[in-house]
């Protein structure tokens, strides 16, 4: 049988999403263009922002194969395949019903099923923090980082959870950090008390909404320096930015996840407290210590009379 035509492929992949058009094509491609095309899969921002060079020196390929898989994957150009990717982060994004619906559908209705997967996005969102241009954007961020007197972490949502995480975890190892992790006007009083010299942590998704977009106004009016955490907000941020952590969320049109969220706030404590090692310590023993003095026996609960846990 001969091979289908460029167009054909089109035709046939126009009412998919962009990941399924990717991930169907996957198995008929090269392995160079299968690097490329996980890499439009996971790496949106990148996509939207990189060259083609940028892009290919980011896989170990070439510009060339770049441009190639674009059109392997049925587009005309590596152009077109931008404009799909970013009309579906701005357009297509699913309600939280349909993405739980998505997500039952996918899993499945026995609980072995469902907690394996699970356990298969979160390990597919990991496998993107050990890529290269991921740890080259985790680095600069703990160098930015490393170097400020207090950190502001922003969040709404589940989101604010993570940004109170992160807020607590810094102060435990002796950097100052504030949680951005109200919405609406209460937000204002936060946002008072940010600082030039300090950095903003924010924790986002597309589309931009109110609170981001006057925390990022309040920031440059700061000059302080934004890390950026999210799948999907980047292209709207561009070189506001000073660094991007692209951290996936799960799957695009399945319900959220932020195990890898949690997974890369924990790297950059570690980090952070290997950078700053002694200020972490004692930070740490100054925690101890003020635990012994609201409670001595602090240290003794979950303990039984021989030291074994209590049940």
């Amino acid at each position: 049988m001969a091979p289908k035509a460029a167009n054909d492929i089109a035709q046939e992949t126009e009412a998919l999403s962009f990941e399924s058009r990717i991930a169907q094509a996957l198995p008929r491609l090269t392995p160079a263009e299968q690097r490329v095309a996980r890499f439009f899969m996971t790496q949106k921002e990148a996509l939207l922002l990189g060259s083609a060079i940028e892009i290919g020196t980011q896989t170990g390929t070439s510009d060339a194969t770049v441009v190639r898989t674009a059109r392997s994957l049925g587009f005309d150009s590596l152009a077109g395949l931008r404009e799909a990717a970013l009309s579906e982060l701005t357009n297509n994004v699913p309600s939280p019903s349909n993405r739980l619906r998505h997500t039952l559908d996918e899993a499945g209705e026995n609980a072995p099923a469902a907690l394996h997967h699970v356990l298969d996005a979160h390990a597919e969102s990991l496998r993107v923090l050990q890529e290269p241009a991921f740890e080259e954007s985790f680095a600069r961020s703990v160098e930015l980082l490393a170097t400020v007197p207090r950190c502001h972490v922003f969040g709404i949502g589940p989101s604010g959870a993570m940004a109170d995480y992160a807020t607590l975890q810094f102060n435990r190892i002796g950097l100052p950090a504030t949680a951005l992790s109200v919405s609406g006007i209460g937000l204002a009083d936060r946002l008072i008390g940010l600082r030039q010299g300090e950095a903003l942590l924010m924790i986002a998704y597309a589309p931009i909404y109110r609170e981001v977009a006057v925390t990022l106004d309040r920031a440059e009016q700061l000059q302080m320096p934004v890390i950026l955490l999210s799948d999907s907000l980047g292209p709207f941020v561009g070189n506001r930015a000073r660094a991007v952590l692209p951290v996936p969320r799960g799957r695009a049109v399945n319900l959220s996840m932020h195990g890898a969220t949690v997974v890369v706030i924990e790297a950059l404590v570690t980090a952070l407290a290997a950078r700053r090692r002694e200020a972490a310590l004692t930070s740490l023993e100054d925690l101890g210590a003020l635990r012994g003095a609201l409670d001595k026996d602090w240290l003794k609960r979950g303990l039984g009379r021989k030291g074994s846990p209590t049940k």
